[in-house]
């Protein structure tokens, strides 16, 4: 009915509130009439729009919304014409942008401080050695074979954490080792990947710009995040003559 409602499930981040009729308790099954598998269905199907426009912040009227769907489905005529409809959907876009563009800022600006401030600490400790570039890395156990050059494909097993802690991708937790070309990843694992001897596990610190920067990656790494790595390599593969 209206093509711009894709916006709901992608503009997520916007502090706007979500209005609600009664949250103080949550009905029973039996309260509101849900015996059959129908109602129990279209209840499913309430709850996980409900939850979904919550989760982006959007504020909603739940009269309103109750009317538009019944409408749609009855094959009424729309109580909005289809100019009115495009317009009110550009403007609440928008809305939603420059909220999520103003929460991406205010988040970019203070995951860049931490990451300065916990750089410049860590670059103190024993052990940390910082690269021309910013990288710094720590030797955890020292290997003895080859370095990879930017046109070899490695194996390794690595294990990503942000500063706090918060774990968003290991291949220890996957339990398998992953395998890819040194030149198509991050600045950070490029530049430390050919620092490393086979055999080698590293830690690095690697600063937003070497990174994912301001775009950040996934749920997890926001903007300007200072990621961690654990890196152990495993193997080198030739690149083909």
């Amino acid at each position: 009915m209206i093509k711009n409602v894709i916006v709901l499930s992608c503009l997520a981040g916007a502090s706007v509130a979500l209005a609600a009729d009664d949250p103080a308790k949550p009905a029973t099954a039996k309260a509101i009439g849900l015996e059959s598998e129908a109602k129990k269905v279209s209840y499913i199907f309430g709850s996980n729009i409900g939850a979904r426009m919550k989760a982006d912040g959007i504020e909603i009227d739940s009269d309103a919304l109750l009317a538009g769907l019944k409408d749609s489905m009855s094959g009424a005529k729309s109580r909005l014409n289809d100019e009115d409809m495009q317009t009110t959907m550009q403007k609440f876009q928008e809305k939603m942008q420059a909220a999520q563009q103003k929460a991406a800022g205010e988040a970019g600006a203070e995951n860049e401080k931490k990451g300065a401030d916990f750089l410049a600490a860590n670059a103190k400790k024993e052990g940390v050695k910082t690269t021309a570039s910013g990288l710094q890395y720590e030797i955890i156990k020292a290997g003895t074979g080859p370095k990879p050059a930017a046109t070899d494909t490695v194996k390794v097993h690595y294990h990503g954490t942000l500063l706090d802690g918060t774990v968003f991708d290991s291949s220890v937790e996957k339990k398998a080792p992953a395998t890819f070309p040194v030149s198509q990843v991050i600045p950070g694992w490029v530049e430390g990947l050919q620092l490393m001897p086979v055999g080698s596990k590293w830690k690095f610190f690697i600063p937003s710009k070497l990174a994912y920067a301001e775009k950040g990656a996934g749920g997890d790494i926001g903007p300007n995040s200072t990621l961690i790595f654990e890196v152990e390599l495993l193997g080198i593969e030739k690149a083909p003559k």
